[in-house]
């Protein structure tokens, strides 16, 4: 590993040195990709349109225009985590940043579907070198404790701001240039950290590495890869036949994965891992904390748009507040964790999460939009400090020879935790609207009429356009009647197990504290 620069001041007798300037910068050229990220993830959505008039992908193309990218992400995180341990944390990052590159300007001047399906694939799997390399280096920069807290935080924070400006940046391109101008917003970051990563970034491989099993990281991507795809077809298309095998096929591709990494003397995957309480215990509170996140986030989207009626750019306008929310968060969190001990804080900040999911709980169909924003500005302040500081907890209880591998597992839990709770919660919804449109004591409508609205609220909404102006509105307000119903169900069960996980980060990490 590389030298670290002089510390900024004389480390007392048996302390880790702490970082100098040279770290911090680091840290910047680190946080770049990061929020380079999740404005991928984001910015895709709002170019879907123009490309669909440019390409004519069919509905299914449409579909693996905007999924490819996380799919393969999502497979693939273990693998390159791990990759980062054996070969060097910075050469792995740095190969995937110049595929990334080159994968974007590809796909920024796809001349057919298919063509940009690929691409986003490719840039999905050089994606997955970007998270867990940038984590586990972080371990690498910053030694003392209280630095590496604040660091995480910063980590943090890239990808809430990437999140919040990806719309911005997105449409101010897509204004003024051409769809494949969107694929080329990371350009210049990732010359930035080509340029500047082997001159400030350690380089860093576990001592006597051993070979990758291929084998292994095959099945980890073949496991993760369909139980992400169930999870998500399960959240749009509800609970059927097709989702069901898919997760089930994912679950038990991953039971042979482990069964596999049991039996190896030098395993892909050191599942010895999970016998740290404090490791296991956070990548929990941190996939079951987003497991509800990121459900009641689709949930007031949707609520702003389809209930109280607003456009999908005032919308959009209103959520602002939730991502600087989650800025918010992360940023006090390194300054929290000095003043208060972690398992109050934790479980303080999931009480007060759930605090915005019991605000959602009291809206109504004429509510005031100002009423779900502030929920979930609540919400996430709440969920961040969670996230940054259990994200801290994993990378660090972990040994550092396999801090590559572990913070891939901090992020394959946030994907899978974000999944399952988009799928499990959305069923949860679509199942007591459909059970609340049907209810005979609810405000009378004719059976045709809820027959017409009872697949989805956006669905009852189309139909009711085509029917006569006093049924229309009659299927209108009780469709929205019914989806309101299901969002306090949800956000109530949500605040639920906000409040648990805050019981069980009060108790079993004060042991661990101790």
């Amino acid at each position: 590993m590389s030298s670290a620069s002089p510390p900024s001041h004389p480390p007392s007798v048996g302390s880790p040195p702490r970082a100098g300037r040279r770290e911090w910068l680091g840290l910047a050229v680190i946080a770049l990709p990061c929020l380079l990220y999740s404005m991928d993830l984001t910015v895709m959505n709002l170019a879907l349109p123009t490309i669909s008039r440019a390409l004519s992908p069919t509905n299914a193309q449409e579909l693996w225009i905007v999924d490819s990218y996380g799919f393969l992400l999502a497979g693939s995180l273990v693998t390159m985590g791990t990759l980062g341990d054996r070969l060097g944390r910075r050469r792995v990052l740095l190969i995937g940043a110049a595929a990334f590159e080159v994968a974007s300007i590809i796909a920024a001047f796809s001349s057919s579907a298919t063509m940009l399906i690929v691409m986003r694939g490719l840039l999905g799997i050089a994606g997955a070198t970007l998270a867990p390399s940038t984590l586990s280096l972080i371990r690498n920069l910053f030694l003392d404790a209280r630095q590496r807290t604040f660091a995480v935080g910063i980590w943090a924070t890239s990808f809430s701001v990437g999140a919040a400006i990806g719309p911005f940046v997105g449409g101010l391109l897509l204004q003024r240039f051409w769809w494949g101008s969107a694929f080329l917003i990371g350009a210049p970051v990732m010359i930035l950290l080509l340029l500047l990563g082997p001159v400030l970034l350690p380089e860093f491989r576990a001592p006597d590495a051993s070979r990758v099993d291929w084998p292994s990281a095959a099945l980890s991507a073949l496991g993760v890869l369909p139980l992400i795809y169930g999870l998500k077809r399960a959240a749009f298309s509800g609970i059927g036949v097709a989702p069901v095998l898919s997760m089930l096929v994912g679950v038990a591709v991953i039971f042979a994965f482990v069964r596999r990494q049991r039996s190896l003397a030098e395993p892909l995957l050191d599942l010895r891992l999970f016998a740290i309480p404090a490791f296991r215990l956070a990548l929990a509170l941190n996939s079951l904390s987003l497991f509800v996140a990121f459900s009641a986030f689709l949930f007031v989207a949707q609520y702003l748009q389809l209930v109280l009626g607003l456009s999908p750019l005032s919308a959009g306008l209103w959520t602002v507040p939730s991502a600087f929310g989650f800025i918010i968060g992360s940023l006090l969190a390194p300054w929290l964790a000095r003043h208060f001990p972690l398992s109050r804080l934790l479980a303080a900040s999931l009480a007060f999460a759930a605090l915005g999911l019991s605000i959602l709980c009291s809206v109504e169909p004429s509510s005031r939009v100002v009423v779900p924003m502030v929920a979930a500005l609540i919400l996430a302040i709440g969920v961040s400090p969670v996230v940054t500081l259990a994200t801290d907890l994993i990378v660090s209880s972990a040994p550092a020879e396999v801090a590559g591998a572990a913070s891939a597992l901090s992020e394959t839990s946030t994907e899978f935790g974000g999944a399952a709770g988009i799928a499990i919660f959305g069923s949860i919804g679509g199942a007591v609207y459909r059970w609340q449109l049907a209810k005979p004591s609810a405000p009378a409508l004719a059976p045709s009429l809820a027959s017409a609205g009872h697949q989805t609220l956006a669905f009852a909404i189309s139909a009711s356009e085509r029917l006569a102006p006093e049924l229309g509105v009659a299927l209108r307000v009780r469709a929205r009647w019914a989806y309101t119903e299901a969002l306090h169900v949800t956000a109530a069960l949500g605040a639920g197990v906000l409040f648990a996980l805050a019981l069980v980060a009060l108790t079993r990490l004060k042991v661990t504290e101790n």
